[in-house]
């Protein structure tokens, strides 16, 4: 890069629009979002436990906190709730039922960005990814490099792999095949012995009542996954994107589909063209759709929020669900599905 310093790449990257052709759209079906916010703050938060990051995080945004702190304490609550099995301890495992956590974090008005991938035994990655953004010159940090930054940094080392884990763990390794030596107990009831992969994510977006914009986006991935494998959470312009004269978004579902378009870096480019973030998010999701010729049988969704507060979200299928916090309280809504 010579001498063009990561920060000031961010910031010249964030001026720079994408001149891509838009793919003839099919007929996709409408619901109603959750519109449009009368004043800041406001935040919104993928999936159903987005309530409770919100929760969190507008202790921070409701008496006039900044979003990079709000965002982080709303997606620390998930990260740490062994309950949920998508994000930090309780998430599901890998192959060999080790649980691997990513994490991204940007904040809008540093146009800064900081991940870690694949690390283990630490229970709130997205505090190690702001770590990376804020005290080290890199980007992105992973694997057995992710876990020692951290140590260095006082984090602490934990078991992540809770018993209900390791137990849906175990069916999946027990169920898989029957010509290996794994078999499940004879009481397994019969729904127990389709167990899939699954992928579970949460985006945590904010803006504060400055106007300055951050998110985070932190998994465990898909689970029971090949060992050292990323998803689209840790790559910036893929599962996260912030800038803070536009907006932001960020991805859930499968991460494979989202790298491949550069999904929510093109939300926000969308936004920046005069997109509304819920026309933004549906346009990325036709895009995937249509990559693959309208029968797309995976789940993707994308959650957006502009400078104004407007937020939006959109699914492949119907379901996704998402929280937003704004002057009308913390709510949940329903994304729109296009291919109901």
């Amino acid at each position: 890069m010579g001498d063009l310093s990561r920060r000031d790449f961010f910031k010249n990257a964030a001026g720079v629009g994408l001149g891509i052709s838009f793919f003839e759209p099919i007929l996709f079906k409408r619901r109603a979002t959750a519109g449009v916010s009368a004043s800041l703050p406001v935040i919104i938060s993928s999936g159903g436990h987005g309530i409770k990051a919100n929760e969190a995080a507008w202790q921070i945004l409701g008496k006039g906190g900044n979003s990079l702190d709000a965002v982080e304490k709303g997606a620390n609550v998930i990260e740490s709730d062994p309950e949920d099995m998508s994000v930090g301890i309780g998430g599901l495992p890998n192959e060999e039922g080790e649980v691997e956590l990513d994490a991204s974090i940007m904040s809008g008005p540093d146009r800064n960005a900081g991940a870690v991938g694949g690390i283990k035994y630490i229970e709130n990655p997205c505090s190690v990814a702001r770590l990376v953004m804020e005290r080290t010159d890199h980007v992105m940090i992973v694997g057995e490099g992710a876990l020692r930054f951290a140590l260095a940094h006082g984090f602490q080392k934990k078991n992540l792999l809770t018993d209900r884990a390791r137990e849906r763990w175990l069916r999946w390794k027990e169920t898989m095949s029957d010509k290996d030596d794994w078999f499940p107990p004879k009481e397994l009831k019969e729904a127990e012995k389709d167990l899939v992969q699954t992928y579970g994510t949460i985006n945590v977006l904010a803006v504060d009542v400055n106007g300055n914009i951050s998110g985070i986006t932190t998994t465990s991935g898909l689970s029971f996954k090949i060992p050292g494998r990323l998803g689209d959470s840790p790559i910036i312009g893929a599962g996260l994107y912030v800038d803070n004269d536009v907006g932001a978004a960020g991805a859930t579902g499968r991460g494979e589909e989202v790298i491949k378009t550069c999904g929510s870096f093109m939300v926000v480019e969308n936004m920046r063209r005069g997109m509304s973030p819920q026309q933004a998010c549906e346009d990325v999701v036709k895009r995937i759709i249509n990559w693959h010729g309208g029968k797309a049988d995976f789940q993707d969704n994308f959650v957006a929020i502009n400078k104004k507060g407007e937020t939006g979200a959109a699914s492949i299928r119907k379901g996704f669900r998402y929280a937003v916090y704004n002057e009308k309280g913390n709510n949940l809504y329903e994304g729109v599905g296009l291919l109901d």
